[in-house]
């Protein structure tokens, strides 16, 4: 059972990372919208896309999770500020989904730190 709970602990936020690449790497019009109000178009939503698919990579290796987490944590710190101070919590009329999204990477990462500091996992 530990076993499952260590792989969900890195599924979740690599997918919720993974399946938002598609938006930031294809240009979608709403991510577009996002990193223009950031002034961060388009360099800003590359270079987040890149981190983010690196941050993945590293979450589901077992061998440098720690890294992908210490990467997941202060990126979506950068996520959750911008929704917060400039974005709004509801971006494009999604509901605030973006932002939930970012705050569960965000606990997972430090559930993750939290755990590989207490014992390996």
């Amino acid at each position: 059972m530990k076993n499952y709970i260590n792989w969900a602990l890195r599924l979740i936020p690599a997918i919720i990372l993974l399946q938002t690449l598609f938006f930031k790497f294809t240009a979608h019009p709403d991510s577009v919208a996002i990193f223009s109000k950031l002034h961060a178009e388009p360099y800003g939503r590359i270079f987040s896309g890149i981190l983010e698919l690196i941050t993945a990579i590293l979450i589901l290796n077992p061998k440098t999770t720690f890294w992908g987490a210490v990467l997941g944590f202060f990126t979506m710190i950068g996520a959750i500020a911008s929704h917060v101070f400039i974005l709004g919590i509801a971006t494009n009329n999604d509901g605030g989904k973006l932002f939930y999204l970012a705050l569960i990477v965000f606990v997972f990462c430090v559930i993750l730190l939290l755990k590989l500091k207490k014992n390996k996992v």
